[in-house]
């Protein structure tokens, strides 16, 4: 099989490169800020407006399933990464202060929506239960993710900034327009499920804006005077280390649990993912003005970068698996 990365992971790392050398500063910068904000809003207010009722509702009926998916999306992933922000106490040259604080940010996300549904699909596996599942995940993500993060970073005094603020602007920023979209969603519905690739565009163009936005001010802040080079190598590690590791407790839990085939590759692919349409966004939130922000959203990129491609490999080998089934059963 030949892969090679997709035109969009080319347009972020252009983002970074392209923050690296002209950084957006001053008037330019705040209004890219401001403009990032609006654009996050109308994110989730299209989000609120596109999911469907119908579908949670189909997907909601397998229940043991979920609670697997939650726990390894909320409990697990925060439990394992815990240890590696100790990383940045005991070898602070390999794991900067804000580089820890985004390993613990990364544990705590909802899993990631279209990329887990989409593999799901192409290894034909259980897709209403993936969609249930990723849907719900980041949902509940929006109020459990600064809850979590505020646990992890007292347990570990990895990071110093206010969590009743950011929840407030969560709240504000994130779920208040989601909730409105999906008030809106009798009128809205039709017109989102019609124009997909234009939302995923828009989806698209919402990332590539706040990467560029967030590594103009880390630059300015000296990104890459405090990041050194094998801290970036130990940040494309332990991400490959950390989605193997959850890819294989993943398919070990549904086999004990006796789920079938098409379950696992659910549970696979929506309880190993992270999302990074999510993260980035609530991140912006969290984070905003912090001037480590580049570092602590480093691992959410790698991470998303890593899961694309280890990911695919993945998918297609269940897709074998399925039709080499197929064709026994057929015989």
């Amino acid at each position: 099989m030949k892969f090679k990365i997709d035109t969009f992971t080319l347009l972020l790392l252009g983002a970074i490169v392209l923050a690296s050398v002209v950084p957006a500063t001053g008037d330019i910068g705040d209004a890219l800020a401001i403009a990032g904000t609006v654009a996050v809003a109308l994110l989730f207010f299209f989000h609120g407006a596109a999911l469907s009722r119908e579908q949670i509702i189909a997907g909601a009926m397998h229940w043991r399933l979920h609670i697997l998916i939650t726990a390894m999306t909320f409990v697990f992933f925060p439990l394992v990464v815990l240890p590696i922000n100790g990383l940045s106490s005991l070898a602070p040259s390999w794991m900067p202060k804000d580089l820890g604080l985004g390993f613990l940010y990364l544990g705590v996300l909802p899993s990631a929506v279209s990329s887990s549904i989409a593999y799901t699909a192409l290894a034909r596996g259980n897709v209403p239960a993936a969609i249930c599942s990723a849907a719900a995940s980041n949902v509940f993500g929006m109020m459990l993710t600064p809850f979590l993060l505020l646990l992890l970073v007292s347990t570990s005094g990895a990071g110093d900034f206010s969590i009743a603020e950011a929840f407030k602007d969560i709240m504000l920023q994130l779920l208040l327009p989601f909730a409105v979209g999906h008030a809106l969603r009798p009128w809205l519905g039709g017109f989102l499920g019609r124009n997909e690739g234009l939302m995923a565009r828009y989806d698209k163009c919402v990332i590539w804006l706040i990467v560029y936005s967030a590594f103009s001010y880390s630059v300015e802040s000296g990104l890459w005077q405090n990041l050194p080079a094998k801290a970036i190598i130990l940040t494309i590690v332990l991400c490959v280390a950390l989605l193997t590791l959850f890819m294989i407790i993943a398919r070990l839990l549904v086999r004990y649990f006796g789920f079938s085939l098409q379950d696992e590759a659910a549970v696979v692919f929506c309880g190993s993912k992270k999302s990074l349409a999510s993260g980035l966004p609530m991140a912006k939130v969290l984070f905003s003005g912090h001037p480590g922000f580049g570092m602590i959203v480093l691992p959410i990129m790698c991470y998303n970068q890593t899961q694309v491609i280890l990911g695919a490999i993945l998918a297609q080998r269940y897709r074998a698996k399925m039709d080499a089934m197929a064709g026994t059963v057929q015989d």
